[in-house]
C-alpha cells in the first residue's frame, strides 16, 4: 500500500508502554524551547496515546533554524531508540519525485502534459472500460483519470501487508491489475487517488527517456539536491540502509505488531517505492516550493490544484500535480503529500516562508484517528515554529 492503508482495528495495549526519546536539547531556552517542546510533545503522544512503536520528525524554522525528534522505540525487541533522521520509507511521497521529474520533460518539450496517455503507451490502457486515449497524461497526475487502483485488487486482506511483504511486481503487473476493474468514473469529471496514476506516469517517462524512472529520478533530483540519504532501491532490494528504525503493521483486532522491516518495495514502483530520511523528504519539499527544480511555467501547473475529498480523513485539502495544498489552523498554507508503505506512515508540510515539517511513524496506523493524529502533529509543529 503506498497511501491508503488498510485500516484494521487492532489493539495498541502491547505498545503502549513504549519510553519516549529525550525532550528538546538543553540549548533551547526561553520561547525557542516552548517551541521545540511542543514539536516533542506532539511525537510522545503518538506513542504514548496512539500506540505507534516509534516516531521521528525533522523540522525547519523560516529562520532556517533545523531540529530533529524521537520518541518510542526503533526496534521492539530490543528496545534500542530511534535513531535521529532515521531512514524510512517514504511510501507516496514518491509522487511528487516522479511528477517533477514529468513535469521537467514538458518544460524540455518532450512531454505534452495534455496529450493522451495512449500517444506514450500505445494500448497498455484498455480493458473493462479503461481507455488511455481519453486519459491525459494531466490527469494521470491530479488524479483525476478515474482509473481504478490496483491496491484494491492486489491488496483486499489485512493479512495482504504481510503475505505480500516480499512479493516482487513488475510495473506493468501493477498495471494490469487495475484494469481487471472498471473505472471510476469518466476521465476529469471527478478526482480520485489512485496509485496507477504514478506507475502509468513512470512508464511515460521511461518510454520517453528510455531509462529506468528511478535514475531519472536520481540524476534530475537526487544528486542536484545533494539528497545523500534519499535512494531509489535496486531491483530486489529489501532492507534499509542505516541507521533506520523498524517498521511494523498490525494485521488483525488485538493482534501484535509485526516487523515488516526488510520488504519489497516494487508495489510502489513510481507511486512509493523510495527510501529517504525526514531531512531530506524535508529539503526536497522546501527546494520544490523555493522553485529550485521547474521552470515557472511547470511549477505554476503543478500548484494549481483541484478539491480532493478525502485525500486525509480530516481537513481541506485541494491536489495539484503529486502535490497536496491545506489550510493551516494558524493560517496561511502548507503544502506536501504524504506516504504509506508497510512499516512507515510519514506526513508533511512545507511553506513558502521557509517553513517545513516531516513527521514518520513506524508503523501503519490501524485506525482513523492515528491517521489524523499524525497528520494533526504535522500542523501543529508547523503552527508552533511559526509563532
Amino acid at each position: 500500500m503506498t497511501r491508503r492503508t488498510v485500516l484494521v482495528a487492532a489493539g495498541t495495549s502491547a505498545v503502549l508502554a513504549v519510553g519516549t526519546a529525550p525532550a528538546a536539547p538543553a540549548a533551547f531556552a526561553g520561547p525557542e524551547a516552548r517551541r521545540a517542546d511542543a514539536v516533542q510533545q506532539r511525537l510522545d503522544q503518538l506513542v504514548r496515546e496512539d500506540g505507534f512503536p516509534g516516531a521521528l520528525a525533522s523540522v525547519r524554522g523560516a529562520d532556517g533554524r533545523v531540529r530533529d525528534y524521537t520518541a518510542g522505540v526503533g526496534d521492539l525487541r530490543t528496545g534500542r531508540p530511534v535513531p535521529r533522521n532515521g531512514h524510512v520509507r517514504i511510501g507516496s511521497n514518491t509522487k511528487t519525485f516522479t511528477a517533477v521529474v514529468v513535469l521537467q520533460l514538458a518544460g524540455e518539450g518532450r512531454i505534452d502534459l495534455d496529450a493522451t496517455v495512449e500517444r506514450y503507451l500505445p494500448g497498455v490502457v484498455r480493458g473493462n472500460g479503461n481507455d488511455g486515449s481519453r486519459i491525459t497524461v494531466r490527469q494521470l497526475l491530479q488524479q483525476t483519470s478515474g482509473l481504478p487502483d490496483y491496491d484494491d485488487v492486489l491488496f483486499t486482506r489485512p493479512e495482504d501487508l504481510v503475505g505480500l511483504a516480499h512479493a516482487y511486481f513488475e510495473p506493468r503487473r501493477l498495471v494490469d491489475a487495475a484494469l481487471t476493474k472498471p473505472p471510476q468514473f469518466a476521465p476529469g469529471s471527478r478526482w480520485q487517488y489512485s496509485n496507477t496514476n504514478y506507475v502509468l506516469a513512470g512508464l511515460i517517462v521511461e518510454e520517453v527517456t528510455r531509462r529506468p524512472v528511478g535514475e531519472e529520478i536520481t540524476r534530475r533530483i537526487i544528486e542536484p539536491l545533494g539528497l545523500r540519504d534519499t535512494s531509489w532501491p535496486g531491483l530486489g532490494e529489501q532492507r534499509l540502509p542505516d541507521p533506520h528504525p523498524h517498521g511494523y503493521v498490525a494485521t488483525a483486532p488485538g493482534a501484535a505488531w509485526v516487523d515488516v522491516t526488510q520488504m519489497d518495495p516494487s508495489l510502489g514502483w513510481s507511486a512509493g517505492q523510495l527510501i529517504s530520511t525526514p531531512a531530506d523528504l524535508r529539503t526536497f519539499f522546501s527546494a520544490l516550493l523555493d522553485g529550485r527544480l521547474l521552470r515557472p511555467a511547470e511549477q505554476a501547473a503543478m500548484l494549481r490544484t483541484v478539491a480532493a475529498p478525502g485525500f486525509e480523513p480530516a481537513g481541506d485539502w485541494q491536489y495539484g500535480l503529486g502535490i497536496a495544498r491545506h489550510p493551516l489552523p494558524c493560517g496561511g498554507d502548507g503544502w506536501g503529500h504524504g506516504g504509506d508503505i508497510q512499516g512507515f506512515e510519514t506526513r508533511n508540510l512545507a511553506t513558502t516562508d521557509g517553513r517545513s515539517v516531516v513527521v514518520t511513524v513506524t508503523a501503519l496506523p490501524t485506525t482513523e484517528q492515528m491517521v489524523t493524529d499524525v497528520a494533526g502533529s504535522v500542523d501543529a509543529a508547523l503552527c508552533a515554529i511559526g509563532r
